[in-house]
């Protein structure tokens, strides 16, 4: 036909969908007068909603799949293509990511495939002629060769944390069924050890996903791992991932700490057992949290951080961030930059006892280049250690600080898959010394 439909984001940040008929040459170039099939999400009450439209296939006949990131996991919808109108939502698929999906205009037949934390994959499928009465069906799963595990041994939940400002900032929390859920509290001793891990910042959603390295740290420390969705990622739309840039920057490290103290309070795990991980704009998150709350954390891992926020412009592509992160050489920014820099505030105080800290980078990062990871480490080293002596005190710094530099490495996209088990195996082991996390798969 001679009707197209579009997603867009104008004055929509989360999303809406658009028509124009193309033989109407009056309304080329003119978006605001095409027709709007679907407007972007609201909330029943009026207030504006958050769930943002990632994408929409059309079927065969009046229908429509809509795919929505709901509170950082995806949902799927069926919808009139005429009109937009909610038909039905598929409210029978697990939490999950939509990590493909295959149905086409002459199909009324689709299939999607949704991966979770636990299972690293199932073919869904849907058969949409039957409209309001349509059912995602389970077509086939793969099966991991893990002993006796099965992904029922574990549970997923989501929780809201309230951060300093008040906003709620949803959180993953995924372990053993003593340790999360309703039998949460239910094992022998107390509360054990968790990891957490986030991203936030550069519209970055972080959706369920399969990691074989995070199951073989929940099942073989028999711990907690938890995804916080904070603030500058993209999880609620442009909106959200603004709140947590440039000088609004400090709401992605209050968020962070406000879901470390959730667990602990909550019980997901012990005070003295609580690890915190991240990469590259997350290493940045990870070094400012250990100097903010030194107290809160056992053990940081920071991968290819972005630490010196004075100078990150200067090297390779680091001037493309000023757009997420503002530049030291504006006094608009200078002073806020230099507050929340890892590098520039490693405190100093004596007395002050700094967590266990791995920090990780490749020789050849010509993304977030080295010199990031070892004038940190440089001076958390200084700071602890050097500088005590040199006044002639007795540091009391016994936790270790460390480097793990890879060789002939990067930020780490395309690492060979074997360097890639030596490095989980040098974190996952660091953590657990830290947190004094015994080994217990080989037990059960």
């Amino acid at each position: 036909g001679n009707a197209f439909t579009f997603r867009s984001n104008l004055n929509a940040p989360r999303g809406k969908l658009l028509r124009l008929d193309v033989t109407d040459a009056s309304k080329y170039n003119r978006p605001e007068t095409w027709e709007v099939v679907l407007e972007e999400q609201r909330e029943e009450d009026g207030k504006e909603g958050r769930d943002v439209l990632e994408w929409a296939r059309a079927l065969e006949g009046d229908t429509l799949v809509c795919c929505y990131l709901k509170n950082a996991r995806h949902i799927l919808q069926l919808r009139s293509l005429e009109s937009g109108d909610l038909v039905r939502t598929f409210d029978e698929l697990p939490v999950g990511s939509v990590a493909g999906f295959t149905g086409g205009r002459e199909d009324s037949e689709c299939f999607l495939k949704l991966t979770g934390f636990t299972s690293p994959g199932a073919i869904w499928r849907i058969d949409t002629s039957s409209g309001a009465e349509a059912r995602a069906e389970l077509f086939r799963e793969t099966e991991l060769d893990c002993g006796s595990y099965k992904p029922e041994d574990l549970v997923t939940e989501q929780v809201f944390v309230k951060s300093k400002d008040g906003t709620e900032v949803p959180m993953f929390i995924i372990g053993p069924k003593e340790s999360v859920g309703e039998l949460k509290g239910s094992g022998d001793g107390p509360p054990g050890a968790a990891l957490l891990y986030a991203y936030g910042g550069f519209n970055i959603s972080l959706t369920p996903s399969f990691s074989p390295s995070r199951l073989a740290w929940i099942l073989g420390y028999g711990s907690v791992m938890a995804i916080a969705n904070l603030r500058g990622g993209g999880e609620y739309g442009e909106e959200w991932h603004k709140a947590g840039t440039k000088l609004r920057k400090q709401n992605v490290f209050d968020d962070f700490q406000a879901c470390g103290e959730h667990l602990i309070s909550e019980g997901y795990c012990s005070a003295d057992k609580l690890a915190i991980e991240g990469g590259s704009n997350g290493g940045l998150l990870v070094g400012a949290c250990l100097n903010q709350r030194p107290d809160l954390f056992a053990c940081g891992i920071a991968h290819v951080g972005v630490m010196d926020m004075l100078k990150f412009h200067k090297f390779t592509i680091g001037h493309a961030w000023c757009t997420e992160y503002g530049c030291s050489e504006s006094d608009e920014y200078f002073e806020y930059l230099l507050g929340i820099s890892p590098l520039h505030n490693v405190p100093a105080e004596p007395g002050t006892t700094y967590p266990s800290t791995m920090v990780l980078t490749g020789d050849h990062d010509d993304r977030v280049v080295p010199l990031h990871s070892l004038k940190f480490i440089a001076e958390l080293q200084y700071q602890q250690i050097l500088s005590i002596l040199e006044n002639g005190e007795e540091p009391v710094q016994t936790n270790p600080l460390v480097a793990r530099i890879e060789t002939r490495a990067g930020h780490g996209a395309g690492k060979p898959t074997k360097k890639v088990i030596q490095q989980n195996a040098d974190v996952y082991s660091f953590v657990a010394a830290a947190t004094s996390t015994p080994w217990v798969l080989a037990d059960k």
